[in-house]
């Protein structure tokens, strides 16, 4: 996995209004976890680490980004939207160069996979 310098667009700007650059020695798959919590599923309005969507992150020598994650109905309309947020959140990471996204229904989601947060936030107990 890549350990390198990051510098999110989000991220941190000077008085000027220039982006700062921060040394992030994390591990990729956490903190890509934590930008990813940036994509909101707008019909449930809680984000897709928090509702279980992702199965995995990984990033290979070559900046190749693979997201393996599901949805919580196949045919989602969707789909789109959450892949072009996906990417916009990936890619603003130095270290990533593409970003394949593998959507699978094994194993099926379910609300046991979603964050005690989000089940607190829908009103599931």
């Amino acid at each position: 996995m890549c350990e390198a310098k990051h510098q999110h667009p989000k991220g941190k700007n000077n008085e000027e209004g220039h982006a700062m650059s921060e040394i992030d020695n994390r591990p990729f798959k956490e903190k890509a976890m934590d930008v990813l919590e940036n994509v909101i599923d707008p019909e449930l309005g809680i984000d897709i680490v928090n509702l279980g969507l992702i199965y995995g992150v990984e990033l290979d020598d070559e900046g190749l980004c693979t997201l393996t994650m599901t949805l919580t109905i196949a045919g989602c309309p969707l789909t789109d939207y959450l892949n072009e947020a996906i990417r916009e959140e990936l890619t603003g990471f130095d270290e990533v160069k593409d970003v394949y996204i593998n959507v699978v229904f094994e194993p099926a989601w379910s609300i046991d996979k979603m964050s005690r947060e989000a089940k607190l936030e829908l009103g599931i107990h």
